[in-house]
Order: structure tokens, then sequence, then C-alpha cells
């Protein structure tokens, strides 16, 4: 069985029109096990502008072997220049769900 340590959490903001089809890519090419996607209101600097912006956030779980696919998968799609994409080890958790994000990353598509 994985341990903890191998999960990952990736969160990644984009706009509402394109996170479905973010979650769904992601998805079918068994790069992430899951995505929740959450509304959210973003405020940030950009370009020396204050931007406040209605986004999706995206909690992607997957696998430490998996992170750069995902990065790279995400940038290869996404709008935005520089897009959010933050890698969080996951500390703890309980193993059978911890098991199954291993299991969907590593199946055959």
């Amino acid at each position: 069985m994985k341990h903890s340590r191998d999960t990952i959490v990736i969160l990644s903001t984009a706009p509402p029109t394109e996170s479905e089809a973010l979650a769904r890519m992601l998805i079918n090419h068994r790069y992430v096990a899951c995505v929740n996607v959450v509304p959210v209101r973003s405020f940030y600097r950009w370009k020396r502008e204050f931007c406040d912006d209605q986004e999706h956030l995206l909690i992607v779980k997957t696998t430490r072997e998996r992170v750069d696919e995902v990065i790279n998968a995400i940038k290869s799609i996404h709008s935005y220049e520089t897009p959010e994409i933050i890698a969080l080890p996951v500390i703890d958790g309980y193993l059978p769900y911890l098991e199954w994000v291993y299991q969907e990353t590593h199946s055959e598509v």
C-alpha cells in the first residue's frame, strides 16, 4: 500500500469556462484521481493593476510521480499567461483513499 507521502494536492485557478475541460482532461489521461471545482473570488495584482475576478479553484489529487505531467497538461490548455499551479504534499490521510488515488493514477487508460 502506498503511503500518504506519495499523494500530492495541486491547487490551480481557472476561468469558469475552462475548469470543466481541465478537470476532464486530467482525469481522462489518468494524471489525477479526482478534481474538485470550487467557485472563488480572487483578488490580486497583475501587471500593476488590481484585479477582482470570479474564478474556479481546482483541487487536484494525484501522486508525486504524476506532478510534472499534471503541470504540463494544465499549462498546455490554460488560457492564463501565468496560471497558478501549486503542488502540496499530503502529510497524512485516510489510507484507503490515498491508495485509491494511487490506483487511479497508475491504472491503464
